[in-house]
């Protein structure tokens, strides 16, 4: 089965057999069920009921990511796949004016002109080498070549690095505007429901009302919190950190100041930030996650150059990307930036932050189309 029926059958995943849920999940010996159980307080089922049982619950949840990729994607795929639909309608034949065409489309969606052109010099040489005529057969195509030129030859991962042992410190980064504090709320939020006990520093001590907006924040989600005005935001982060240890937190969220104007200034700042993080908990930060507002397109991805000229940023966080018909910038950043998308904001609730999934992405895409 090719990605393009996966994914039209992601919808409608059939039952899983018992070994087959257990390898997906990890779930190998009875102990380890056992203790699954325990956390849950679900003790009466059997080990192949509680199976089933996670597998369902698993499902439902992959079937409420799927739906908000879907509603949040829906204005990129609205403008792109409309128009790709026509370009098959236009032309009967694939040539050279179909090509143009189709290069301006995915440019215009935020692909970004590099990743653009690698993408059609694959598209012409499939083309070729398939002697493709159809230009139906080829929508299919172009759903694979994307897919694949987001992970070919790729090991980055867009999972988040936790910590065996301590708190896992995840620090934010980004310009002023492009949703931080809000993204810690709802990253905040998420490991919270996962039952891990959350503390929020806020780093940006110099900002009118950055500590008190984050303060606010942490009420609203139940986080502990720690921050002060107006002093070296590297001593506030130390102390947080401190105080992290002490009440045991699982994750630590640090805000940073998102001042790129002067970014050598900026990358000291950061660079003593890193030291005192690392002085008090080895091996962290963790995660240096990079927030960009998805709708200012191809500034997002000059900043992610910015940034990771001053700073080793391990992951994207893109929010706003429901607000905007260039959805195609996740494809750019990847590329071009060689930094993969670790989370995605599809909307303004709490639960719309999403751990990035391809296949999700290109299925929020191409839906109109299968």
């Amino acid at each position: 089965m090719g990605l393009f029926d996966k994914i039209k059958n992601l919808i409608t995943k059939k039952e899983k057999t018992v070994e087959e849920v257990k390898e997906e999940f990890q779930v190998d010996e009875v102990s380890e069920i056992e203790e699954v159980k325990e956390e849950k307080d679900i003790n009466t089922v059997e080990d192949d009921d509680w199976v089933q049982f996670v597998n369902k619950q698993q499902r439902i949840q992959a079937a409420q990511d799927i739906d908000s990729y879907d509603k949040g994607l829906e204005k990129t795929r609205k403008e792109f796949v409309s128009k790709l639909s026509m370009l098959g309608i236009k032309y009967t034949k694939i040539n050279e004016e179909y090509f143009e065409e189709l290069e301006e489309l995915l440019i215009n969606a935020d692909v970004g002109v590099n990743t653009v052109m690698n993408f059609m010099d694959r598209i012409r040489d499939r083309v070729k080498k398939e002697k493709i005529t159809s230009t139906e057969y080829l929508n299919e195509v172009i759903v694979d070549e994307l897919f694949i030129i987001y992970v070919d030859n790729d090991s980055l991962s867009d999972k988040i690095n936790i910590a065996q042992d301590g708190p896992t410190v995840i620090l934010m980064v980004g310009v002023n505007g492009v949703g931080k504090t809000t993204t810690i709320a709802k990253l905040a939020h998420k490991y919270i429901s996962d039952g891990k006990k959350v503390m929020m520093i806020a780093g940006d001590t110099f900002r009118a009302g950055a500590v008190k907006q984050l303060e606010e924040w942490a009420n609203k989600t139940g986080s502990l919190f720690y921050g002060k005005e107006d002093i070296d935001p590297a001593g506030v982060i130390f102390d947080g950190l401190v105080k992290a240890k002490e009440e045991k937190a699982d994750i630590v969220l640090i805000d940073t100041a998102g001042r790129l104007q002067n970014k050598v200034n900026l990358m000291k700042e950061l660079e003593k930030i890193n030291k005192v993080i690392g002085r008090q908990i080895p091996n962290a930060p963790h995660e240096t996650l990079l927030v960009i507002d998805a709708t200012t397109g191809q500034n997002g991805v000059s900043q992610a150059i910015a940034f990771k000229e001053i700073t080793n940023i391990t992951g994207i966080v893109l929010t706003k990307l429901d607000g905007t018909a260039k959805g195609g910038i996740v494809l750019a950043i990847k590329e071009e930036v060689k930094i993969p998308v670790k989370f995605i904001g599809l909307g303004e609730k709490m639960t719309d932050l999403k751990p990035f999934d391809i296949e999700n992405y290109i299925y929020g895409l191409f839906k109109d189309m299968m």
